[in-house]
């Protein structure tokens, strides 16, 4: 056997292409500017760095994949979007772009929740409550449990914005996961339902939602209508079916 094939590893062969993914802000400030009005309603998915975490599957086992000559499957939030460290986004002056009643909905995933937390209280809130949660209906390795949900917490500053809307939206979320960080609209939806009269804004947005106004990266400039769960089920309903024939 050649000293180049004893030598190759999982390692070498994922680094270089982990690299090459890694997603750059193609800005020379770390955010674009925040905008100068005010909201009662702020919806957060904030870009958590999980220190160059990536999953895999066995094809970056050396004895599940001889030779590596398979391709090896990696996956990584970096390679999705820029992420940030949690130093970073407490640079954001979230608090003035804040009403002085204000909600602010945060996703977090189970090992960023202490990190949500210490997040909502440096941008000027007190943590409430896991407002929503999300069953994915799939689900990812995890050294404790399987992971299979994410969290929407809730945290306030001031009063509770009013008028209210809906008082009963429901908590659990279950819509089967789709592209990596996408998010069920079903959430923003339930928002919306319980805040329509509010100024809302979506940080770290990647859509355009119809009533919201919105800061992040990459907006398309279309505006869109937020589809409701039953339209969600429907079209997962007939997407499954088609799926079978």
């Amino acid at each position: 056997m050649s000293k180049e094939a004893i030598e190759i590893s999982g390692y070498s062969k994922y680094n270089p292409e982990a690299i090459r993914r890694k997603k750059i802000n193609p800005l020379t400030e770390i955010y674009p500017e925040l905008p100068s009005k005010k909201y009662d309603v702020i919806y957060a998915d904030p870009p958590w760095d999980y220190g160059g975490k990536m999953q895999y599957d066995k094809s970056s086992i050396k004895s599940e994949n001889i030779g590596f000559e398979k391709n090896i499957f990696i996956s990584a939030a970096s390679f999705k979007y820029p992420t940030l460290k949690i130093s970073q986004l407490k640079e954001l002056n979230i608090d003035s772009i804040s009403s002085k009643d204000c909600i602010l909905f945060m996703w977090t995933t189970g090992p960023q929740f202490a990190n949500a937390i210490e997040l909502g209280s440096s941008w000027g809130f007190e943590y409430k409550t896991v407002a929503f949660v999300w069953d994915k209906q799939v689900h990812n390795p995890g050294r404790y449990t399987l992971s299979q949900t994410e969290f929407v917490l809730a945290f306030k500053k001031g009063k509770f914005p009013s008028p209210r809307g809906a008082k009963n939206v429901r908590q659990l979320i279950s819509v089967h996961r789709g592209e990596h960080s996408e998010k069920p609209e079903a959430v923003i939806e339930g928002i919306t339902k319980m805040f329509p009269t509010q100024e809302k804004i979506e940080l770290f947005a990647r859509k355009n939602y119809i009533g919201w106004d919105n800061w992040g990266l990459e907006i398309p400039e279309k505006k869109v209508e937020i589809r409701s769960q039953e339209d969600t089920h429907q079209i997962e309903h007939t997407n499954k079916q088609l799926s079978m024939l």
